[in-house]
């Protein structure tokens, strides 16, 4: 429970490259599956480079700024959050735990079931890489594919498949002296993808198989859920900041007459060419064609599209996932992004919308602010006096925040 609020309140904070977002929500006292926004909060990140810190003390200035937002809205003090790892240094890995049961007239049990999935851990990892998060995907009983839970069950060899998520020590560390400086205690690390995916997601598109891309800043966060499981997690090294630059660099002009034209003028898919006229703060104007610009963004997007097409096929899902791909993140709002992913992903394409939430919705609807909702969310599971079978159950029988929270937020290593 965070201190000054007579309820428990839940924080999710998404640590961008360019942007550092809180949410903090609360559950509704009379109905526990509803999670109300009571606070939000924003600031500009100059600390990161391509979702890694580089300057801790820049990165923990933009935590407190956003933090300070956020608790001046929910009239709340924040210490502590759910909080995403970022950069690709992220990694995923499948990996299977197997164990025996004493006797085959026992049944399995809640240990026997955790037994496995620590032995699906027992990996050999570098010594700068750690554990973040482990998903089991299913279960296997005696021979017995595909079991989602094997608790009850009766057996000798109990398997399971999981895909671990790995990231480097070193970079998660920084993470947290800035969050240590910001004086905000991370909950628990989960990636961003996951988180956004939680947010924007209903059972049905878990079920059938969806990728959320997280297009940010300087790093795409990628996930496929499908049987309501974790399949795959990746992030790419590339967001709209690439775009920035290649416009910058094609267009001959500063960085911030760039950033401008991106976000007033870049169409995907439009093949008209027409003169657009930019005016900056300094009152200078400058004049580009459309086509060009155009032209260079869609270059960019493409290439990203690309990396994304390869860990498609990576995770064996390349044009296999009925519930198509999800976009969210603060580049999702470049005009045409959806009908440019369904072309080039032959896909089914939409930008997100997070779903699920009352209170302030207005302020954290965007597809910018789904992984710092998301992560909001998950935290529900991680305040230590709830219980969190008891928490999943609410959840599943009331279906208003999500049905599979319980099972997408895996194990957390830390």
């Amino acid at each position: 429970m965070r201190e000054g609020s007579a309820a428990p309140t839940y924080v999710g904070l998404d640590i961008g490259t360019a942007m550092v977002r809180c949410v903090v929500g609360v559950r509704d006292t009379a109905d526990p599956t509803l999670v109300s926004v009571i606070g939000h909060g924003s600031a500009l990140n100059q600390g990161m480079r391509k979702g890694v810190v580089m300057h801790v003390d820049d990165t923990a200035e933009a935590i407190v700024q956003a933090v300070t937002e956020a608790e001046r809205i929910s009239g709340v003090q924040i210490h502590q959050a759910t909080v995403n790892v970022n950069g690709s240094h992220v990694a995923g890995l499948n990996s299977r735990g197997v164990v025996a049961i004493s006797s085959s007239d026992r049944e399995i049990t809640v240990d026997d079931r955790e037994r496995v999935e620590e032995a699906a851990t027992i990996v050999k990892l570098p010594p700068n890489r750690e554990i973040v998060q482990v998903f089991a995907k299913n279960y296997r009983l005696d021979g017995q594919d595909n079991l989602k839970d094997p608790v009850g069950m009766h057996g000798v060899r109990l398997e399971v498949d999981c895909h671990i998520v790995t990231a480097s020590s070193p970079n998660v560390r920084n993470l947290d002296l800035s969050l240590e400086k910001s004086q905000v205690r991370p909950q628990h690390h989960t990636v961003g993808a996951l988180a956004a995916a939680e947010a924007v997601l209903d059972r049905t598109q878990k079920e059938a198989g969806t990728c959320v891309l997280d297009i940010g800043s300087g790093t795409t966060n990628l996930s496929i859920i499908e049987d309501g499981e974790i399949q795959h997690v990746a992030v790419i090294p590339m967001g709209g900041v690439h775009i920035t630059n290649d416009l910058a660099i094609g267009l001959k002009t500063d960085l911030e007459v760039a950033e401008a034209v991106k976000i007033k003028y870049a169409r995907l898919g439009d093949e008209i060419d027409k003169p657009v006229r930019v005016t900056i703060e300094n009152q200078q104007y400058h004049t580009f064609s459309s086509g060009m610009v155009n032209m260079i963004v869609e270059a960019r997007v493409e290439e990203l599209f690309e990396f994304v097409e390869k860990e498609l096929q990576r995770a064996h899902r390349s044009r296999k996932l009925p519930g198509g791909v999800v976009i969210v993140g603060g580049s999702a709002a470049l005009p045409g992004l959806a009908d440019f992913a369904r072309e080039k992903l032959q896909l089914p394409a939409r930008i997100g919308k997070v779903r699920g939430l009352a209170g302030l919705v207005d302020a954290v609807e965007g597809p910018a602010f789904a992984t710092a909702a998301g992560l909001m969310l998950l935290d529900i599971l991680l305040t230590p006096y709830m219980n969190e079978q008891a928490v999943t159950r609410d959840l599943m029988n009331g279906g208003s925040i999500s049905e599979a929270l319980g099972k997408l937020i895996g194990k957390f290593k830390r």
